[in-house]
């Protein structure tokens, strides 16, 4: 090779190279061109009917949040939609219970990743706040709470001996709660959000005096409505779960009596024909319902409904309208 020549060899190769690296050229540019990223994949939603793993995750994630129970399982339910919809509801966007993409995202954000444990109902049992050998008014209170439900048929007296130890194991199986017999926060939580606050009388094994309950009360579901005592009973397959003071109609406008079933329920009920509020309406006889009153709370017997039945503890009203369901019993009569 002469030295002449040797530059322009040298210039030649340095053009290749750089041409190589800048992607001028042919295959350079065609492999550039290959290497486009490509568009992320859609977030697909989930909704009411949605079934698969992803709902497990959401469901595990929403009980973080205390928007679901500690059960998950594959079957985006009633449930499930309700607590998505109550998380939108926070946020004040649409509360439609259908996970988009910003949903998701946050509820993320604001969870952390699910255990195995968690995701496949596998619980261990927590710190024990009752156990066997233990006295006291909380002993009272699970005690008369299982036995509201059923679970618990001895009398309430505020010692954890065998038998509490049994409701409490009962209560813990049929919840796929870890069966230890002692309660724990897991199973005081779900004790309490089955029943309510317990009475004196359920406290104290006080038997409940009054007129005997008409013979159409003692089966089934029944809001058992006596006239002559103004009480309103509602009773379970012939036990009594609670009672308040009501008010009728005047002369005028009597509430009818006979035996009827709820037919419609309305929380926050206003009346078309007197335009006064009827909150927590559960309707039996055409326009006739049990609701809460706040004229009979002000005023008390001092006045009459329109033939409703009015109540005027707000607070067990609220609570029996949650439980009363369309075709119960409303037996209206005089002892």
């Amino acid at each position: 090779m002469s030295r002449h020549r040797a530059p322009a060899l040298v210039l030649a190769v340095l053009c290749a190279l750089i041409c190589t690296l800048t992607g001028v050229g042919g295959v350079a540019a065609s492999a550039s061109a290959s290497a486009a990223p490509t568009a992320r994949a859609a977030f697909a939603p989930m909704q009411l009917g949605d079934s698969g793993w992803r709902v497990r995750v959401l469901q595990s994630r929403l009980h973080q949040l205390d928007l679901h129970s500690e059960v998950v399982t594959n079957r985006f339910d009633r449930e499930t939609r309700d607590g998505v919809a109550t998380f939108q509801r926070r946020r004040g966007w649409t509360a439609d219970g259908v996970v988009d993409e910003r949903t998701w995202l946050k509820v993320v954000s604001l969870t952390t990743e699910p255990t195995t444990e968690a995701l496949h109902n596998v619980y261990t049992p927590g710190r024990p706040l009752l156990q066997r050998g233990d006295t006291g008014m909380w002993v009272r209170q699970v005690q008369a709470r299982l036995a509201q439900i059923r679970w618990y048929d001895a009398e309430v007296t505020g010692r954890y001996t065998g038998a509490t130890v049994k409701a409490v194991r009962g209560f813990q199986a049929k919840r796929r709660i870890p069966v230890t017999g002692a309660v724990d926060r897991r199973t005081l939580t779900r004790l309490k959000a089955m029943t309510r606050e317990p009475t004196k009388a359920e406290l104290f094994n006080i038997e409940p005096s009054g007129p005997a309950l008409d013979q159409r009360c003692l089966s089934g579901r029944a809001m058992c409505i006596d006239k002559t005592s103004r009480s309103l009973r509602w009773v379970v397959d012939g036990v009594v779960l609670e009672t308040v003071e009501v008010r009728f109609g005047s002369d005028e406008l009597p509430t009818r009596e006979g035996a009827f079933t709820v037919f419609r329920k309305s929380r926050d009920h206003v009346s078309s024909l007197y335009d006064t509020p009827m909150p927590y309406a559960m309707f039996f006889s055409g326009g006739q319902a049990v609701h809460y009153s706040p004229d009979f709370a002000a005023n008390g017997y001092d006045g009459a409904s329109h033939g409703c039945v009015n109540v005027r503890d707000r607070a067990t009203v609220a609570w029996l309208f949650d439980r009363v369901r369309l075709g119960d019993k409303v037996i209206v009569y005089r002892s």
